[in-house]
């Protein structure tokens, strides 16, 4: 391919009819108006306007993409051409910064160049001279300016000037680079955002020789990384896999800090915290502040360095800590947060605190609405929400945005990262098929559920109504794939109703992993299928720890010592909900999971507590799961909520949606 002309016309010759690039550049041609010129072979454009516009958006891809040849003449005529170039600044604006980004075109005006953008002209003339605006360059402003102003559909601006906050430095910094690598940002600018590119070279926290020299090297980069948002004041999420000491790390940032600290968590794990505190931190004046042991006024909350209180007791007292001035506040078990209208949410926002921090290894359970309530306490104001009732690529393109937002201050490492010494943990799935009567009461409950749904429906019920039906029968149906026993016993005889495949596949289970000597977790969601339990394993007078969430923090802690001090015993029953965080249960190497939840992160948090720092076996998880049945499908829907996690940690793309009711209608079929 040749090019020759000038700033007036074009004469582009075409390479031979069997090139690769041919038929791609007659088409390109042909789109633009240019003309084949029979006595000539040439094609011609004969428009100065049209000629200025087909260079600003082509001239850079006839050479790269076509290896285009040039005449002298072409470059010589065409030589005063220049292209505009995209300008980033950054400037203090008191605690904030004022980020102006747009184009320059030599002597060229704001309004002139506004002019151009506005009656789609790609180029600006100014004192005689004339500067091309590329397509990808138009391209790039644009995506900068509508990232920064939260609008995707904003047209390219020739200027535009935005206030950003602290808080969205580390994204707005990322936007820039990409746009004008050789931006150029204030210290302050760079001490707030740039560090966070690269954990490794923050600064040191003041921690305490000794608890420094407990801390595993990632473990100091975690407590680096929390003090820096500290200074710079920001917040942010320690999500790091379950086992990899997330209270030890919260705890050694509290020890760098003056004043009065809370930690707020569910109730199960008031002891557990107090206990880590008088190890870990034994200098701070700590108090558990639960129960009939209250403090009384804000005064009395000013004596101690470290108050732990539950979420419940929070909102109790909710005018006592909205009165106290507060050094640094730690939300431990984050997901309680997730509702943003919920009294814990609503109770944690209205602290006057100066440091913000949660503590989960579930960031995100449902959807990106969870992210949008947890920032809304650590970071204020930092996150918009979309427009109501956005959907399709709108709504990928605020999904997208909301990514890059968090990504900065949410910190995950994984323990095949950064603690290669655990050994690894193994996962399986046993296929249990239900026994004849347990299939034929499922069938039967399922057709039921089917008809009572569709006569819903087909009266003119509500979606909640639908919904809340369908639920019920969802639940019916995996009571069923676990044991008869745990609904109703119409039409079949007692002896039937004891009958259970997944009983069966458990007895085996357990018998070879205790002849191996192996010690095991049994979770289960219903409480009631673990009393059935306990009357099966005292019945065969098997030896066993228990824990639901009926039980005091202090009998909890006595099953969880018994059983870390007790090899005799060889199995633990617990509730998912009550025994899935906070504990560590590395006296077991063997996790069952008698029934599998929706939501995969549950299950993982339960299975880490064999599978953390201190465990010298291999761990084996084990999910039973009745085949054919709703929760094989449960099992597809794990499949896909384990994937959003993943996308989330990875500050990747994400967008999901809680169950809706197709869902739940798809999952009952």
């Amino acid at each position: 391919m040749t090019v020759d002309g000038t700033e007036h016309y074009l004469a582009i010759t075409l390479p031979q009819r069997d090139h690769h690039s041919y038929a791609a550049a007659l088409d390109l041609l042909k789109q633009h108006g240019f003309l084949a010129e029979p006595s000539n072979g040439k094609w011609w454009l004969r428009d100065r306007h049209k000629t200025l516009s087909f260079l600003a958006e082509y001239r850079d891809q006839f050479r790269d993409r076509y290896r285009a040849a040039f005449t002298p003449n072409f470059l010589q005529r065409t030589a005063h051409l220049r292209s505009a170039e995209i300008i980033a600044q950054a400037t203090e604006a008191g605690k904030e910064f004022e980020v102006t980004i747009g184009l320059r075109a030599g002597d060229a005006s704001e309004a002139e160049l506004r002019s151009a953008l506005m009656t789609g002209r790609r180029y600006v003339e100014s004192g005689g001279k004339i500067a091309l605006i590329g397509g990808t360059q138009l391209e790039q402003l644009a995506k900068a300016q509508r990232a920064l102003s939260g609008d995707p559909a904003a047209p390219p601006a020739a200027r535009q000037t935005r206030r950003v906050t602290s808080a969205q430095t580390a994204t707005a910094n990322d936007i820039l680079e990409e746009l004008s690598p050789g931006f150029e940002a204030p210290e302050t600018w760079k001490s707030r955002s740039a560090a966070l590119k690269n954990l490794s070279a923050l600064p040191a926290a003041p921690v305490s020789a000794a608890l420094a020299a407990l801390l595993r090297p990632y473990q100091k980069i975690g407590v680096a990384w929390l003090w820096h948002l500290d200074r710079n004041r920001l917040g942010g999420i320690l999500a790091d896999e379950m086992g990899l000491g997330k209270t030890l790390q919260a705890l050694a940032l509290l020890q760098c800090l003056p004043g009065t600290a809370l930690v707020v968590c569910p109730a199960s794990l008031l002891e557990n915290w107090r206990r880590e505190a008088q190890r870990f931190a034994p200098q701070l004046r700590t108090f558990v502040h639960h129960g009939a042991r209250r403090l009384a006024s804000a005064a009395a909350a000013a004596e101690h360095n470290l108050i732990i209180t539950s979420y419940g007791t929070l909102v109790r007292d909710e005018d006592l800590f909205r009165s106290v001035r507060l050094r640094c506040v730690i939300a431990d078990e984050a997901q309680h947060l997730k509702n943003r209208r919920s009294q814990n949410a609503r109770a944690l926002r209205g602290l006057d605190a100066q440091g913000r921090f949660l503590l989960t290894g579930t960031p995100l359970e449902n959807s990106l609405d969870d992210l949008r309530s947890l920032f809304e306490f650590i970071l204020p104001g930092y996150l918009t929400a979309p427009p109501p009732g956005i959907r399709g690529t709108d709504k990928a393109w605020f999904d997208q945005r909301l990514r890059a937002q968090v990504a900065p201050y949410i910190l995950r490492r994984t323990k095949a990262a950064v603690a290669p010494e655990l050994p690894p943990k193994l996962e399986q799935v046993l296929w249990c098929e239900l026994t004849d009567h347990q299939s034929t009461l499922y069938r039967r409950t399922q057709e039921t559920g089917e008809r009572t749904l569709i006569d819903l429906e087909a009266g003119g019920a509500s979606e909640s109504q639908v919904r809340f039906a369908a639920l019920t029968q969802l639940l019916r149906l995996r009571q069923i794939c676990c044991d008869p026993r745990l609904v109703e016993k119409t039409g079949m005889d007692a002896a039937d109703y004891a009958q259970s495949g997944k009983l069966d596949a458990l007895r085996e289970l357990v018998a070879e992993a205790w002849d191996d000597g192996h010690r095991i977790l049994l979770f289960s969601q219903f409480t009631s299928l673990l009393a059935l339990l306990r009357v099966e394993f005292d019945a065969q007078e098997t030896p066993y720890c228990y824990l639901d969430g009926s039980m005091s923090a202090p009998a909890r802690q006595a099953e969880v010592d018994r059983f870390q001090s007790s090899p005799e015993v060889p199995l633990f029953l617990l509730s998912l909900k009550a025994g899935g965080t906070g504990l560590n249960l590395t006296g077991a190497d063997t996790v069952i999971h008698f029934d599998p939840w929706w939501n995969p992160a549950a299950e993982l948090q339960a299975t880490d507590r064999a599978h953390r720092i201190g465990q010298a076996r291999t761990v084996t998880s084990y999910k039973l799961i009745a085949s054919g049945t709703v929760e094989e499908k449960v099992l597809g829907l794990q499949a896909e909520k384990r994937a959003l996690l993943q996308e989330v940690f990875e500050a990747s793309d994400a967008a999901a949606e809680q169950l809706s009711l197709s869902d739940l209608k798809s999952l009952l079929k």
